[in-house]
Order: structure tokens, then sequence, then C-alpha cells
């Protein structure tokens, strides 16, 4: 069993994509952002090593324009070195990686461009999964499309087209229920009928739904989709923010209620694709909370986030620390309980200025007095009310200065990636 996150990284330093606008993708910048991108590739399966993070979402920006004819760099060529040492990489540690197509991708559509459009994208995703040396555990997934008025002729056209795709696409890809047109039933009968791998997501259940089964019966039902060729059955995961539109994704998993769907639909046996916000910070807090039951592994958390919570909320900060007292217990839901109460409070000028200077008190006596003065005079402005961000930044090099790896691992500079 695995659980993952979806693209991007929160607070974890080297993973910096790029991308530019059509009319300046010349090959220079292209081939310039591609290396970046690769680099922030590599950077985040080295933090999914370092904290048992087993599955993860590939951006499919890492090749900008990849299915576009302004990109003309042939860049499973150029980086084939770089791209087979980041598949090995994936693979020695047991990281399964996917790529999810986006929107525009449209299979099903009655317009023979947008078809041919979106198989051009498919194959950008197949070659680039390819690349890297992976099996076909290795998917990419994909909505139905659009109902253009009639659903049956819609599915129809969804099953003509994918006959007429590349073997190297039908390996990789999944279908997956949609919130808006296509709930699971239709999918899944679409799954079986072509022998396509269906992903199940319960967000999107929960606001497309078909009857009112449980998300155990449909995961049951789906997994019957999956093969021993396309490794572990996969679903997503999701819950809903509060106060927005239905579907909309929250911005940090709830460790209870993840705790207790893992409980009711066998979590051990199934991959989890988170799809939250917060992205690493909620694979993390999730696996600490169905996988892991020694308090060590909330120590290390608690050194990430303690000075985060410190500025949102010094009472919670004490509470925690007080928590995490007894090493013969696993507080793991009162502890992510706290730390998500304390994140959703707003936080003052004081309290910027307190965690603030909790972090200086690392520096301030081996700093000179041109350091001293700019960092007093920066945390005056905080104190006046001025964002906190040019302060933080010159915390961060004083970190980094001085090699403070338990600061530089810290989530108080999440902000300033």
């Amino acid at each position: 069993m695995a659980i993952g996150y979806a693209c991007l990284t929160v607070g974890v330093e080297g993973v910096n994509y790029k991308t530019c606008r059509k009319e300046n993708a010349d090959e220079k910048t292209l081939k310039e952002i591609i290396s970046v991108n690769l680099t922030s590739l590599d950077r985040m399966l080295d933090y999914n090593i370092e904290n048992g993070i087993k599955m993860m979402r590939i951006t499919s920006d890492i090749i900008p324009f990849g299915s576009h004819p302004v990109n003309q760099v042939k860049w499973w060529e150029i980086y084939e070195n770089e791209l087979f040492l980041l598949g090995k990489k994936a693979k020695d540690n047991g990281i399964r990686l996917s790529m999810h197509p986006g929107q525009y991708t449209v299979l099903n559509s009655p317009g023979e461009e947008v078809v041919k459009k979106a198989a051009e994208d498919l194959l950008y995703h197949a070659r680039f999964l390819d690349s890297l040396g992976l099996d076909q555990s290795g998917k990419m997934i994909l909505h139905i499309g659009g109902a253009y008025g009639n659903k049956k002729e819609a599915l129809n056209r969804f099953a003509e087209n994918y006959k007429k795709l590349d073997e190297r696409i039908k390996n990789r890809l999944v279908i997956e229920n949609d919130d808006k047109i296509f709930n699971i039933e239709e999918v899944l009968d679409l799954g079986l009928a072509l022998k396509i791998p269906v992903i199940y997501d319960n967000l999107h259940n929960a606001t497309n739904p078909s009857g009112e089964e449980t998300d155990k019966y449909w995961i049951e039902k789906v997994s019957k989709t999956w093969t021993a060729k396309d490794g572990r059955q996969k679903i997503h995961y999701s819950e809903q923010a509060e106060d927005k539109k239905p579907g909309s994704h929250s911005q940090t998993i709830n460790a209870k209620i993840f705790t207790d769907f893992y409980k009711e639909v066998g979590g051990d046996k199934i991959d989890i694709m988170l799809e939250v916000k917060d992205k690493n910070l909620s694979a993390v807090k999730a696996i600490n909370a169905v996988q892991k039951s020694n308090i060590v592994e909330l120590e290390k958390e608690w050194a990430r986030y303690k000075y985060l919570v410190l500025e949102h909320s010094p009472l919670i900060y004490n509470e925690i620390r007080e928590l995490l007292k007894d090493k013969n217990t696993y507080p793991v839901l009162e502890f992510y309980d706290l730390i998500d109460k304390a994140l959703s409070h707003q936080a003052s000028s004081g309290q910027i200025v307190n965690a603030a200077e909790h972090i200086w008190g690392y520096f301030n006596k081996i700093s000179d007095k041109k350091t001293c003065d700019k960092v007093t005079r920066q945390i005056d402005k905080v104190a006046g009310g001025s964002k906190c961000r040019q302060l933080k930044k010159t915390l961060w090099s004083l970190a980094n200065e001085y090699n403070q790896k338990y600061l530089l691992e810290s989530l108080y500079f999440k902000d300033i990636f």
C-alpha cells in the first residue's frame, strides 16, 4: 500500500518547476527549463525517499509544451540518461509514478482536431513515463470528457477513439469518474467493456454519485478492472473544502476522517493518491496516521511544524509540547488535530514577531552588527504591520549560512520557496 501526492511540494527547497510563454519557447529556453524541471523532479524523489512516500504524480508541465508543435526539442534523446536515472531512483526506492493529462485533453470530443490533439498529448505523457523506464504500473489518468448533449453517444465516441490510440498509450491509460458528468457506474461499465483500469475518486462520487453505495462497495467493484500488469489498484482520495463549491479540495487532510476511510475500505490493499492543497504535508500526515506507531515520528514532525505553529498559536504550541511528553503513547490524531487548529488561526503581528525572534535566537549572538541591525529593522517593520516575507528570507539565508539543518527543514519557511 502506498500513499502519495500530486505534482508539487510545499516547503521543500530545490523544487522549483519553471515554464514560459509560448512566444518565448525557443530551443535554448526550453532546454534550460527542462533541465531545471528534471532537477526539481530529482529533488522531489529525494524528499519522498527521506519521508517514506511511495507514490507521486508528476506534473504534466515537466516538459513545457510537451505535445505542442512549438516544442521541437527531442527531449527523450537529449535527456535520455537523466530520465533513466530518475526512473531508476524511483524504482529502486519503490516509488510509483503517474501523470494526469489536463482538462483540455478530451478524447470524446465531436471535434476531430480536439481528438487529434488529445491523442498527441496522451502520447507525450506515455513517452515521458516510458523514458523513465517504468513498467505498466506507471499510469496516466484521464476523465471521459464532455456529454455534448448525449452521454450515450459521448461514451461510444470515447470507446471508438480509444481503440485507435497508440499501444504505448493503451498500456498506461486509466479512466476516472468525474465530479459533474460521468459517474463511477458509467466509467466502470466503460472500463470493463474496453479493459481499461478504473480509478475511483471518493469526492467526485460524493458530488456526482451513482446511487447510495459506499466507497468500499465501489472500490471493490472497480478492483475487477485492475490486472497484475497494471500494478496495485489505485484510487483518489480528497475531502471537501469548507465554504467552497462542491468538489473543491481541502487545504489539508483531516487525519481522523482519513483514518476512518482507510479502515473502512481496506486501505492496506490499495494505493491512495491524495488530492489536497498542502500536497506532501498531507501525505506524511496520512502515512503517520495509518502506518506508523512510534512517537519518534511525531517528534520529527513537530520539529518541522513547531515554529509555524508558534507563529499562529502560542497556546496550541504549548499544548502540543505537553502532548508529546509521554513517550509511551502515539497520539497521532490529537497531534494533527492541534496542528490543523493552530494553522487555521490568523497570525497576529505580535505572534509573527515572537516566532521570528525564536528563530533569530539561533544567530543573534554570532551575527555581525550589520546583520543584527538589518534583522532588527525588519522585525520592527513586521511589528508595525508589514509583511514578513523579507524577514523570513533573511532568517532563511542565515540558516543556510550557518548550516542549521534543524531550521532548514522547518515549515516555518514554507512560503518563501
